[in-house]
C-alpha cells in the first residue's frame, strides 16, 4: 500500500534556483533562516560537517518512495549519477566562483556513484564536497577583501562576466583570482556610481564578503543533506524535492500565516536575489512598482538605514522583507530592464494580507471602435482558482468561489450589453483543479473538462455535470507564460471545444500534481524528525489526448513576447517531464475556427506594422531582449555611465518619465504620478485592449456564420481537426 499522503495544492513552479514566497516565511525546500550577521574578517576554516544517524534512515525512506511512487520512474534514467553530481555543484556553485578546473577533476570520482552511494545511504560524498565547498568560500572572500586596500582603475577597457552560468571551470587558482578581481571591481563600481566615496565603499564591501562567509559557516549537516536530496530529487524531475524539518516547520508556518507580508516570490539569481512573481492581490501587486525579474540589492526597516543584500543567502533577505502588518520595508532594487549597469530605484511597501477581495476576480469593460461603430468587450480578470473548501463541504448557499464571482460577473457584463467576453488568466499561476472544472462549465454545456493519469497509468476525468452556460456569446481567453496549471486547463479546453479563441503567449506548461510524504511518520523514534518528501504523482492530458505539460497551451493567436519563449517555463527547466499524450476522451466540438483565426491574425499582424503603440511596444521588447541577453557589463566609468543615462533618457522619451519600464506599459501604468493630464492611450493595458480588437475582428468576420457564439445545437456542431 502506498503511505499515507499529506496532499497539498501546487501551484506553479519556479526556476531552478531556490525560491521564496515572501507571505511569512520560506517555502523553497532550501529555506534556512538565519539572522543577519556583521563581520569584517574571514576567521579560519575550523568546520567539517557529517551526517547524523537520522539522515541514514531519511535517505532510505526517501529514495524508497521517490523509486515506487514517482510518476516518471528512476530507473529510465541511464544517468541520474551524473545529474545528481552536476545539480549539486549546481546548488553549491551555481555561478562557478568557488570551483576551478582542478577541484572538478578530484571529486570527479564521484560522478559515476552518487546514486549507488545514496542508495546505500553512504552520504559520505555529499558531505566531502560540501566542506571542500566551505574551504574554497573562505579562500574566495579573504582573497576579495584583500582588494580593497589599492582600489581600482577604472579608466581601462575591460568587462566583467556576471553570469557564469554556463562558462567553463575556471582552469586554475591563478584564472580565478582574475574573475575575482573583476567582480570585486564591478561591485566598487556600482557602489561609486551611486556616489559612495572609497572609505564607504572599503567598509560596504568588507562587510559583504566577510558576511557572505560567515553565512555559509552558519550551513549545518540538516541543511546539507536537504542540499544533497533535493540534487537527487531534482535530477528525477523538477518539482520534487525533499524537505528538511526545519523547512517543513516553515511550510506549515507558511500555510496559516500565507497572506501577511509583500506579496512576492523570491528567487537567488548568482550573488542576487531577484523578484520571480509578484502575487495578485498583495501589497507589491497594488503597489505595482516593484516587477518581475528586478533584483533586490537592499532592505531597510521603515526609516532606517538600508542594509546592503547582495551575496546573502536567499532566507536572510526574505527575513528581512517579512514582517508585521502596517509596517513599511525599504527596497533597493536593479530594475529588470537596466540589468546589472544600473542605477538602483527605491520603492517603500506597506506589509499587509493578500485579502481575498484583492484576489477575487473583476471586471471592466473596453470599447472597441469598430468602424462607425463602437463595441463592448466585457473583460473578467481570474488572478487565481480560488474556493473555500470548508464552505463548500458545508454546503454554505454564499460560500466564495473563483467560478461563483466570475458567473456573478459575466450576469452584470450582460446588463450593461456587452458584445463579446475576455476571460483574463495572466499571471494565474493554477489553484483549485475543482474551479477550473466549474470554470470551463460556465462556457461549455456539460462535458469532459480534462484527463489525470496516475503512475500506474489510470486515467481518471474530470467533467463539468451542470447543464446551461453562463456566457454563450463571443469568447477570448488572454494567458502569458505566467498563466499555469489550473488556467492552461481552462484555456485548453476551451480550445479543444472551438469555444473560443486563446490570446496571448504560450502559457508555463505545469501539467503535473504533486503530494506531500510525510517521512515521520515511519521515524522509529518521536525525538527523532526526518522531513517530508514533496513528489509529482500525476499528470494532466487535454480532453483532445495532448498533455498540458512541457508545451503549455500554444495561443490561437501570439502577441508580441519579449525573449525566447523557449527560455521561460516548464520546458527549460532541467529534467523537465516530456510532453505525451494519450487516448483522446469522447467529446463534442462546438466548431472549427481555424479560417477565422487566419483571418484575424493577419489583421493583428497589420496592426503590429501600423499601430504607433504597438510598434513602440516591439522596439521596447527589443532593447529588453538586447539588454537580457548581455552576460558582461564594462568595467569602464565613463562608458557605465553613459550606458546608465542613455538608458533612461529612452525610458523617459517614450513613457514620459524615466522610471516607468516596459512591465508599466503593457500593464497600462507608463504616466507619471505627476502627470494630471495622462491620456486614456496612456494607462492603456495594451495586451489587454489588443486581444479585445482581435475578438472584435473575429466577430466581425464571423458576422454570418456565428461560429463564435455557441449556439446550442451540438449536433450541428463542426468538428475539430485534432
Amino acid at each position: 500500500m502506498p503511505p499515507r499522503l499529506v496532499i497539498a495544492i501546487m501551484k506553479k513552479p519556479t526556476s531552478r534556483t531556490a525560491i521564496a514566497l515572501l507571505f511569512a516565511v520560506v517555502l523553497t525546500p532550501f529555506a534556512l533562516l538565519f539572522g543577519p550577521t556583521q563581520a569584517n574578517i574571514v576567521e579560519p576554516d575550523t568546520q567539517r560537517l557529517a551526517p547524523k544517524t537520522e539522515h541514514f534512515f531519511a535517505s532510505r525512506l526517501a529514495t524508497r518512495f521517490i523509486g515506487s511512487y514517482h510518476y516518471h520512474s528512476k530507473e529510465q534514467i541511464d544517468d541520474l549519477s551524473d545529474r545528481m553530481f552536476t545539480q549539486y555543484l549546481r546548488v553549491l556553485d551555481g555561478n562557478r566562483l568557488y570551483f576551478d578546473a582542478n577541484d572538478i577533476a578530484e571529486m570527479e570520482r564521484y560522478r559515476d556513484h552518487l546514486h549507488d552511494a545514496l542508495t546505500a545511504a553512504d552520504l559520505d560524498p555529499a558531505f566531502d564536497i560540501f566542506n571542500r565547498y566551505l574551504r574554497r568560500v573562505g579562500e574566495r572572500t579573504e582573497f576579495a577583501i584583500g582588494l580593497l586596500h589599492d582600489g581600482f582603475d577604472f579608466t581601462t577597457d575591460e568587462e566583467f562576466e556576471f553570469d557564469r552560468r554556463e562558462a567553463d571551470w575556471a582552469p586554475n587558482r591563478e584564472a580565478l583570482n582574475d574573475i575575482w578581481r573583476k567582480r570585486v571591481k564591478n561591485d566598487w563600481l556600482l557602489l561609486k556610481l551611486a556616489d559612495q566615496d572609497e572609505e564607504q565603499i572599503r567598509e560596504t564591501l568588507t562587510d559583504r564578503y566577510a558576511n557572505l562567509y560567515r553565512r555559509i559557516r552558519e550551513f549545518n549537516s540538516e541543511d546539507v543533506f536537504q542540499f544533497f536530496m533535493n540534487a537527487y530529487a531534482r535530477s528525477i524531475e523538477p518539482h520534487s524535492a525533499y524537505m528538511s524539518p526545519r523547512s517543513v516547520d516553515n511550510f506549515e508556518i507558511s500555510m496559516r500565516l500565507s497572506l501577511d507580508g509583500i506579496g512576492a516570490m523570491l528567487q537567488r539569481d548568482s550573488e542576487y536575489t531577484t523578484i520571480m512573481e509578484i502575487v495578485p492581490g498583495g501589497p507589491a501587486d497594488l503597489d505595482g512598482r516593484l516587477q518581475p525579474g528586478d533584483r533586490v540589492v537592499g532592505v531597510a526597516q521603515g526609516d532606517d538605514e538600508m542594509v546592503e543584500v547582495i551575496g546573502w543567502r536567499l532566507d536572510d533577505v526574505v527575513a528581512l522583507i517579512r514582517g508585521e502588518r502596517e509596517t513599511v520595508v525599504r527596497l533597493q532594487v536593479l530594475p529588470a530592464e537596466t540589468g546589472l549597469s544600473g542605477p538602483t530605484r527605491e520603492i517603500d511597501i506597506v506589509r499587509d494580507q493578500v485579502r481575498l477581495e484583492e484576489q477575487a476576480a473583476s471586471s471592466e469593460i473596453i470599447e472597441v471602435p469598430d468602424g462607425s461603430d463602437v463595441r463592448r468587450i466585457g473583460v473578467v480578470s481570474v488572478p487565481v482558482f480560488y474556493v473555500d473548501f470548508q464552505g463548500r463541504a458545508r454546503n454554505e448557499p454564499n460560500y466564495r468561489s473563483s467560478t461563483r464571482d466570475t458567473r456573478r460577473l459575466i450576469n452584470e457584463l450582460k446588463e450593461e450589453g456587452i458584445d463579446g467576453l475576455v476571460v483574463d488568466l495572466r499571471g494565474n499561476g493554477g489553484g483549485a483543479l475543482v474551479e477550473a472544472t466549474t470554470m470551463t462549465g460556465l462556457f461549455i454545456d456539460e462535458g469532459p473538462v480534462v484527463q489525470v493519469r496516475d503512475s500506474r497509468g489510470r486515467v481518471s476525468l474530470e467533467r463539468d455535470r451542470e447543464p446551461g452556460m453562463a456566457w454563450d456569446g463571443p469568447l477570448a481567453v488572454l494567458v502569458d507564460r505566467r498563466s499555469a496549471s489550473a488556467s492552461e486547463i481552462f484555456a485548453a479546453a476551451i480550445q479543444d471545444y472551438g469555444r473560443g479563441v486563446v490570446v496571448g503567449e504560450t502559457t508555463f506548461g505545469k501539467g503535473t500534481v504533486q503530494n506531500l510524504i510525510d517521512l515521520d511518520e515511519f521515524s522509529r523514534s518521536e525525538n527523532s524528525r526526518l522531513g517530508q518528501v514533496r513528489l509529482t504523482m500525476a499528470q494532466f492530458y487535454r480532453i483532445a489526448g495532448g498533455s498540458t505539460q512541457s508545451k503549455g497551451v500554444v495561443p490561437d493567436i501570439i502577441l508580441p513576447t519579449p525573449g525566447d519563449p523557449a527560455d521561460f517555463g516548464e520546458s527549460a527547466l532541467e529534467f523537465a517531464l516530456p510532453w505525451g499524450e494519450i487516448d483522446p476522451t469522447d467529446f463534442l466540438p462546438v466548431a472549427d475556427l481555424t479560417d477565422l483565426i487566419v483571418e484575424a491574425r493577419e489583421r493583428h499582424e497589420q496592426r503590429l506594422t501600423q499601430d504607433e503603440e504597438l510598434i513602440r511596444l516591439l522596439e521596447d521588447m527589443a532593447d529588453w531582449e538586447r539588454e537580457s541577453e548581455r552576460t558582461t557589463v564594462s568595467l569602464n566609468l565613463e562608458l557605465r555611465r553613459e550606458e546608465m543615462e542613455a538608458a533612461e533618457a529612452r525610458r523617459a522619451a517614450r513613457f514620459g518619465h524615466p522610471a516607468a519600464d516596459l512591465a508599466d506599459v503593457l500593464n497600462g501604468e507608463a504616466s507619471s504620478d505627476d502627470d494630471d493630464e495622462a491620456t486614456e492611450e496612456d494607462e492603456r493595458d495594451l495586451f489587454l485592449f489588443e486581444t479585445a480588437r482581435i475578438l472584435v475582428d473575429l466577430m466581425d468576420l464571423d458576422r454570418d456564420t456565428q461560429r463564435l457564439a455557441h449556439r446550442g445545437d451540438l449536433e450541428s456542431a463542426v468538428g475539430l481537426d485534432l
